[in-house]
């Protein structure tokens, strides 16, 4: 299982046997308590789907569905209440919520609402990128291999996914964080350099210069951004 879910959470305590579970059962969870962060498409557009515990006070559910749909962000979105809060349910429907569920939360049940919604949403999703052209270079997924200046450069497994999730994101700034989970695989981002040394072999690859790169663009305090 390779899911990546977002988790934004109010109470630190109340929904971590809830976290463990989901990791227990191979899902990659990242947490969040920032209403900055959890609005921020860069980092929702990361995520298959996002987990908002919903909280009056800290943490409104109706806001953060509302503002990461106003912002086209179009994860699935499920929505953690009280049962005290059942009342806001149509509101947050009406936000662009796609589910809701109460507190305590049968862990069954909430992986059996998480395979449907990614279900519908990878129906949603456009198909499988098999090829793409940028600056004088054409290069073959499939094939794992890219043509520039008439030589044909053949590209690693890694450097593949890499470029292809740069292509499928182009134009938006992403985390080294989140390039290791999406690329990589990891659970949690490791203190590496990995990404970097990946990115400046890409660069030698489809870059005219690759010491001033103008297609894989390093955005200082953050990551990287793809524009061809």
């Amino acid at each position: 299982m390779d899911q990546h879910l977002l988790v934004i959470r109010a109470d630190a305590s109340s929904i971590k046997g809830m976290i463990d579970g989901l990791r227990d059962r191979g899902y990659t969870v990242v947490t969040i308590s920032n209403f900055e962060m959890a609005v921020d498409p860069a980092l929702a557009e990361n995520f298959d789907l996002i987990i908002v515990e919903h909280s009056q006070n800290r943490i409104g559910a109706l806001e953060i569905c509302a503002e990461l749909r106003q912002r086209n962000v179009e994860t699935p979105l499920i929505v953690l209440a009280d049962p005290d809060q059942a009342q806001h349910r149509v509101a947050i429907f009406k936000a662009g919520g796609d589910d809701y569920l109460l507190k305590p939360v049968d862990l069954d049940e909430l992986q059996a609402r998480i395979e449907a919604l990614l279900v519908r949403s990878f129906r949603k999703r456009e198909p499988e990128l098999t090829s793409y052209e940028f600056a004088g270079v054409r290069v073959d997924f499939h094939r794992s291999e890219l043509i520039r200046n008439a030589s044909v450069i053949q590209l690693s497994e890694r450097e593949n996914r890499l470029l292809r999730y740069f292509v499928e994101n182009r134009g938006k700034t992403i985390s080294r964080s989140a390039l290791l989970q999406r690329v990589w695989g990891y659970r949690f981002a490791p203190l590496t350099r990995t990404v970097d040394v990946h990115i400046l072999r890409l660069r030698h690859k489809i870059e005219e210069n690759p010491k001033d790169p103008r297609l894989i663009v390093t955005v200082p305090g953050f990551g990287y951004r793809f524009d061809g």
